[in-house]
C-alpha cells in the first residue's frame, strides 16, 4: 500500500508511466448537435512492455475509468485523419475478480455518481484556476 496526499492507494507509484497499443480499435461515433458526438471505443489493449514477474492486477480485474481528452485531428486524405489525444484519466471503481461487488457497492464505500460529481468539479476548478487551455493540453494546433 501506498499513500498520496493522505490518501491510501495501490498499484503503479505517482510517477509511473505505462505505454500500451490498440491494435484493430473501432471508434464508433455519431452526430447529436451541429457540435456535439457521442462515441464508443472498443479494442484489446496491450502492453508495449512485459509487465515485472508478480506486478499488476490479476486476470478479470475490472475497472471503470472517466476520461477527459482533448482530440486534435488533421484530415489526411479522403479516408484518412491523423489523431493526437491528450487528457486526465481518473479511476472511479474496481472489481476484483474474486469479489461480488464493484469497490463502489460497498456500504462504506461512496457510489460511483458521487465519486464522478467530485471528479469533474475538482477539474472544473483546476482549468479555472490555471486559465491557460493550451498550455494544459500541451498541443499547439498544427502540431500534427
Amino acid at each position: 500500500m501506498k499513500t498520496f496526499e493522505g490518501k491510501v492507494y495501490s498499484g503503479m507509484p505517482i510517477g509511473g508511466t505505462h505505454d500500451w497499443e490498440y491494435p484493430n480499435g473501432v471508434w464508433h461515433e455519431e452526430k447529436v448537435a451541429p457540435d456535439r458526438w457521442v462515441f464508443s471505443f472498443r479494442c484489446e489493449k496491450k502492453r508495449v512492455r512485459k509487465a515485472p514477474q508478480g506486478s499488476g492486477a490479476l486476470p478479470g480485474t475490472q475497472y471503470h475509468w472517466f476520461i477527459l481528452a482533448h482530440q486534435r485531428v488533421r484530415k489526411l486524405d479522403q479516408d484518412t485523419y491523423g489523431t493526437v489525444m491528450q487528457g486526465v484519466k481518473y479511476k472511479i471503481a474496481h472489481k476484483r475478480p474474486y469479489w461480488r461487488r464493484w469497490n463502489t457497492e460497498y456500504p462504506e464505500s461512496k457510489p460511483e455518481r458521487e465519486i464522478l460529481v467530485r471528479v469533474i468539479e475538482k477539474y472544473l476548478e483546476e482549468l479555472r484556476a490555471e486559465g491557460d487551455l493550451e498550455r494544459d493540453i500541451s498541443l499547439r494546433p498544427g502540431r500534427l
